[in-house]
């Protein structure tokens, strides 16, 4: 029997600098690893300069800063390009990272044709989910299209775009959910290239050749392996029946994944290991439904960022079950299966359905804001069945008596997970400020000068993007520009429909806080605020959701906020507890400033924070002022909203006292 190729195994990693990160990259590739996962900083998805007042705090820290060319070259230094298979996770950006790339490509001597990998560059999923948007619809669907259409071109064997349904599922979607997202957002962007007029009818088969997918596999193993099926299956039917697709290797359901996770604890994080390991098979063993490309969490990220060590053991998974296991030797071994035909039409049927209600409503670039509301709603129902114990969660809700783990606590004095130097920063403020003054300031001035008039135009803007990283432009100058032109966007939080589903620990508290301030002054009031970049908005939202069910009154703008607006924000509505979500590691720098600033302005007001915090900083955060601080482990949210409540009542009975 003839053994089939292994998919390209990848791990998602960059941090710090991108020299820290290149070097980190050769010595994955030695270990193994057949392609490069990227990850950017926030600033840099954001169209943000290391030295912008948003980037605070929140450079080097998800992922590698890459504002300009100088340090693309670095990044890739000694890494052929041509010989790589790179996915870049970036999107409203997406445009200036692979114009970069294809920059040093050109000026390396290398066959810009032959580069191969991919690009996120997925918008609608950054409304619904992520965060990491500028523009609005209309313009960033442009910045998509144009893209598409000068790779197919111009870098054949580049993935323009994954669609990208991990995030869905991470938002709160339903199996049926990230299916119909998904398909709904991948027709928006292909009739978006028919309606831009740069290609014909004819040529479309090609463009849907290129349309790639990045899709969640989560703990229900026989779900998330029908799910793959019916995507593969409404897939191929689509692309026939809307755009003329006959060829069957341009009709394929083309995917990368990466495990989920959402389900990742951080009590007990061991057990994430066997959940990263079943996770995997759900998109391995049928051949039929196999991913093409594949990145794995590690064991630790609901502690921190990983170190080396932790991406080597997921990479290691992967190779174990490639290499050691038959499961590349058979056929499809779900053929025929009664289980798994069931399963996977009654997904194909149900989602289908959904899809029609998407498309009806005008597509998935105008029904943003339903999209997101049935999103946060069904979070709030997984998070509700956590809470209740209808969902098992080993280690959290159950079986939670535990032996200490030698693997959390670290060895040998080290910290289980990677701290990021706080003096990196610094460094990429210096080494921005020497890039800038070694350029040519004309030939910038000139090139955003035509990247401006392109962008009034109906003209692809990827040869002016390219132009520009040519000349020395950065990530904040090109979005700058454009931002100009197109706007900013402030999306939608989804949270004012949703109806909370009913928990009895709520309505007794909604009843102890409306006895308790009946005559001081109404509802206890909580702002919800997101400092900085951070756009993983699930658990505010969350939050605020349950808040307002428990009888508060909730005030919740969004994402993306300055210390001082949120400051503001608590000034301008005289509240009594203020809750600060942060996710991206920026929390010794964004809660201590927020905090400084409040009690400056005479907010004395409790100051809740919650995140992915290790306990050393939780610590620090305490002694700045902070009254409470939130972790993943903290899952009963009733319990949280009891305690906020609490916090509110003291502060309005003037019993509060904040340090």
């Amino acid at each position: 029997m003839t053994r089939e190729r292994p998919w390209v195994m990848r791990t998602y990693s960059g941090h710090t600098s991108a020299r820290a990160s290149n070097e980190l990259y050769r010595t994955n590739l030695a270990k193994g690893q057949t392609g490069l996962s990227v990850a950017f900083d926030l600033p840099t998805q954001t169209g943000y300069d290391p030295d912008h007042l948003l980037a605070r705090g929140e450079v080097g820290k998800v992922g590698v800063p890459v504002p300009h060319l100088g340090e693309m070259r670095t990044l890739f230094d000694q890494i052929p390009l041509e010989d790589m298979n790179t996915s870049m996770t970036i999107n409203a950006t997406a445009m200036w990272l692979l114009s970069l790339y294809i920059a040093l490509a050109e000026e390396r001597g290398e066959d810009v044709s032959k580069l191969s990998g991919t690009t996120q560059n997925d918008i609608v999923k950054e409304y619904l989910s992520r965060g990491t948007f500028i523009f609005g619809p209309v313009p960033s669907r442009r910045l998509t299209v144009d893209l598409i259409t000068h790779t197919v071109r111009n870098v054949p064997k580049w993935n323009p775009i994954n669609v990208c349904s991990y995030h869905l599922q991470e938002a709160g979607a339903t199996p049926v959910q990230e299916i119909a997202y998904a398909m709904a957002n991948a027709i928006g962007v292909l009739d978006g290239v028919l309606e831009s007029g740069q290609v014909s009818a004819e040529e479309m088969p090609a463009m849907v050749g290129r349309i790639s997918f990045f899709v969640n596999a989560g703990i229900r193993f026989v779900e998330e392996t029908c799910k793959l099926r019916a995507m593969g299956r409404l897939w191929t039917r689509i692309v026939e029946e809307r755009y003329g697709v006959k060829d069957e290797k341009l009709a394929r359901f083309r995917y990368g994944v990466q495990v989920n996770s959402l389900g990742l604890t951080e009590a007990q994080p061991e057990n994430n290991v066997q959940r990263i390991v079943l996770e995997t098979l759900a998109v391995t063993l049928g051949r039929d439904s196999r991913a093409r490309a594949i990145q794995l969490p590690a064991w630790n990220e609901a502690l921190g960022l990983p170190r080396p060590w932790d991406q080597q053991w997921s990479l290691r998974i992967q190779q174990v079950l490639a290499f050691e296991t038959d499961l590349l030797e058979y056929p499809d071994i779900f053929e025929g299966s009664k289980v798994m035909e069931a399963k996977t039409s009654e997904l194909e049927e149900a989602a289908n359905t959904e899809l029609q209600w998407v498309l009806d409503g005008g597509g998935a670039f105008l029904m943003i804001d339903e999209l997101k509301g049935r999103l946060v709603q069904s979070h709030a129902d997984r998070v509700r069945r956590i809470e209740s114990g209808d969902i098992t969660v080993v280690g959290v809700n159950s079986y939670t008596e535990t032996a200490p783990s030698p693997l959390a606590e670290g060895i040998d004095g080290e910290s289980a997970i990677l701290v990021v130097d706080p003096a990196g920063e610094a460094a990429q403020l210096e080494s921005l400020n020497t890039w800038r003054d070694n350029r040519d300031p004309g030939a910038v001035k000139n090139a955003i000068e035509e990247l401006s008039r392109i962008a009034e135009t109906t003209d692809n803007l990827v040869p002016a993007t390219i132009a520009l990283a040519r000349a020395g432009g950065t990530v904040g100058e090109w979005s700058d520009a454009l931002r100009d032109i197109f706007g900013e966007y402030r999306a939608p939080t989804g949270v004012g429909g949703v109806m909370g589903a009913p928990r009895d620990e709520l309505v007794a508290v909604r009843e102890r806080i409306r006895v308790a301030t009946e005559n001081n002054g109404g509802p206890i009031r909580l702002l919800v605020g997101k400092p900085g970049l951070d756009g993983h908005s699930n658990g505010a939202e969350q939050i605020a959701v349950a808040a307002r069910d428990a009888g508060l009154e909730v005030i919740y703008q969004g994402i993306r906020l300055t210390p001082a607006q949120i400051c503001a924000a608590a000034q301008d509505e005289d509240v009594d507890v203020i809750g600060l979500s942060i996710l991206s590691g920026s929390h010794l720098e964004l809660v201590p400033e927020t905090v400084r600033l409040l009690r400056a302005a005479g907010v004395d007001a409790p100051v809740v924070v919650g995140g992915i915090i290790p306990e050393q900083d939780q610590v620090i955060l305490l002694a700045a002022g902070v009254s409470r601080v939130y972790t993943p482990k903290d899952f009963r949210i009733s319990e949280i909203i009891s305690d906020l409540a609490d916090l509110g009542l003291q502060h309005r009975l003037g019993t509060f006292r904040s340090t």
